[in-house]
């Protein structure tokens, strides 16, 4: 950010459309050595087909201060609410829906 920026402030624009934001409950994550791709997917129970609601392309760097940020927001919340319990992750759910694979 600028020093120009830090100053005046950062001033952010949020459309009606997207104010609304979108439900996930399940986020893919692939990456090449220059971006992070995240999809957020809806599935319902009983479906067997689920859409990606929202895709995010993010810098290395950028997703590496989402990470942090993420993480400590989560500190923050589990402080005033108490531990968020991790559902069992063995559910049937495939890691790749067709995307590209993954890329150290």
């Amino acid at each position: 950010m600028s020093e120009k920026n830090k100053k005046e402030g950062l001033n952010i624009e949020l459309p009606e459309e997207i104010s609304e934001g979108s439900y996930s409950n399940l986020a893919i994550i692939n990456h090449s050595p220059s971006e992070f791709v995240l999809d957020f997917i809806q599935m319902m129970p009983g479906v067997p087909k689920a859409r990606v609601k929202s895709r995010i392309i993010l810098t290395p760097q950028h997703a590496k201060r989402l990470m942090k940020a993420l993480n400590e927001n989560i500190t923050k919340f589990e402080g005033q609410h108490g531990e968020i319990k991790d559902i069992d992750s063995s559910a049937n759910v495939p890691i790749n829906f067709g995307g590209p694979t993954a890329q150290a």
